[in-house]
């Protein structure tokens, strides 16, 4: 009886160590490493989108009397509708977390597909108004205010289409059965990734789109 139960104490100990090494991806803070390097992550761009965003407030500032300017291109009601788009995709990715994390994955498929749908088609109306711009005479090189402006916001839309690929991944490791219930952090993580492209818009929206343009000066 008693080498029973020195047994099943030796049993549960090594269980716990089990468990105590699969806890070995959480740090210090309660959070998983790859968590903590996607926060690691989002604060340098942070930094760097902030830097594009300084230096667009300062270019446009300089803009030569007579040449395009933002209130000679700027289309406020398009560019809202998209913004509108792109906000919509952070419920949605919202959604499709919380379905993955109780198990339901017809709606994890759902949601995580029509997340990505809304986020090509906030590219979508960007590229339309990159094309647009240009006709008008708005090329990357034809100013200070063309060479800030599609630096900030093309920039933005790589990271945004980076996250589409990254829902489209996630979505296809699903379909294998390599991503379940038992990995919804993955989705988590991928969803910090894309609110932080959403939040970022709408700074970008605010700064660029309606802060009061200026007029052009010698």
């Amino acid at each position: 009886m008693t080498e029973t139960a020195v047994a099943s104490e030796a049993a549960a100990a090594t269980d716990h160590g089990h468990a105590h090494q699969s806890s070995g991806h959480d740090t210090s803070t309660g959070i998983s490493n790859n968590k903590l390097m996607m926060w690691v992550f989002l604060g340098s761009e942070c930094l760097l989108f902030g830097a594009l965003i300084s230096t667009y407030m300062l270019y446009k500032e300089r803009l030569p009397d007579g040449e395009l300017g933002p209130s000679d291109v700027f289309d406020i009601p398009f560019t809202s509708l998209s913004s509108f788009v792109l906000l919509l995709s952070s419920l949605t990715m919202v959604l499709a977390l919380s379905a993955i994390s109780r198990g339901d994955y017809r709606n994890f498929r759902i949601w995580t597909l029509t997340t990505a749908t809304l986020g090509a088609i906030f590219i979508a109306g960007q590229i339309y108004e990159f094309t647009v711009f240009y006709e008008e005479g708005l090329g990357y090189t034809t100013n200070i205010f063309g060479s800030s402006f599609y630096t900030l916001t093309g920039f933005h839309g790589v990271h945004v289409s980076f996250g589409i690929i990254m829902l489209l991944a996630i979505y296809i490791m699903h379909r294998q059965g390599r991503l379940n219930q038992d990995k919804a952090e993955t989705v988590e993580i991928v969803g910090l990734y894309w609110h932080f492209v959403d939040i970022v818009w709408i700074l970008i929206f605010t700064v660029v789109y309606l802060f009061p343009q200026p007029e052009s000066v010698l």
